[in-house]
Order: C-alpha cells, then structure tokens, then sequence
C-alpha cells in the first residue's frame, strides 16, 4: 500500500477529517472528531497506528510479528501499529483501517452515530 492509498482509504469513510495536532508530518485522521488513524506518510517503513480489540491485538501481534507490534506512543492494549508497506496483504491493512474505524463509531453517542448514515 502506498502513502497516497493509505491516507484516501482512511479519507474514503464517512465524515472523516485529517488533521495535522502534533506535528506537519503526523496525519491524524479523525471521525467526527475522535482518533482512528495516525501515520507519518513519509515515513519509511510506512505504519498507521489503528485501534483495535484488545484480543484482537493480541493475536494479530502473535500472527504477523514484527509487523503488527504495540501501538507506538499509544495505550498498547487498544491500539497496534502496523506496517503497511507491502508486507501484510493490502486487504488486511484495510480490514484493520475499517475495524479501527467501526471501532470508534460504536463509542460515539447514538445520534452522532445516526449522523453518520453509513451504509
């Protein structure tokens, strides 16, 4: 997966934003304001920090080492950081993109999730 296929997947989901709070080089893609996905897009090997199941992260860590590691500077029980750089098929990276995605959603307030009228 490429920079530019990364960042108009995560820019693909309804309401999503990116942002720029920590630095020029960090995008921060929010939905409805809250944290789905964060990547240095020039950063080599390309990695997204994605929110996860907490179980899930544990097996994905187990099954894909080294590539699927700790959310890095995140809380490491809900959150991996994945290397998104052709290693790992891209439709995995989607997958976990989106689960991070729907993740965040179902924490949002029923009406903001209505909002979002996602298909």
């Amino acid at each position: 997966m490429t920079p530019q296929e990364l960042r108009a997947f995560c820019l693909s989901f309804n309401a999503t934003v990116e942002d720029f709070p920590f630095n020029p080089e960090t995008s921060v893609f929010k939905v409805l304001g809250k944290l789905f996905a964060l990547s240095n897009l020039d950063g080599r090997p390309l990695t997204v920090n994605l929110k996860c199941d907490p179980d899930d992260a544990v097996r994905l860590r187990e099954r894909y080492p080294g590539l699927i590691v700790p959310g890095y500077h995140m809380n490491k029980r809900h959150w991996n950081t994945v290397t998104a750089d052709g290693e790992l098929p891209d439709r995995l990276v989607r997958e976990l993109v989106e689960d991070s995605y729907d993740l965040v959603v179902s924490g949002l307030p029923r009406a903001e999730r209505l909002r979002l009228d996602r298909p």
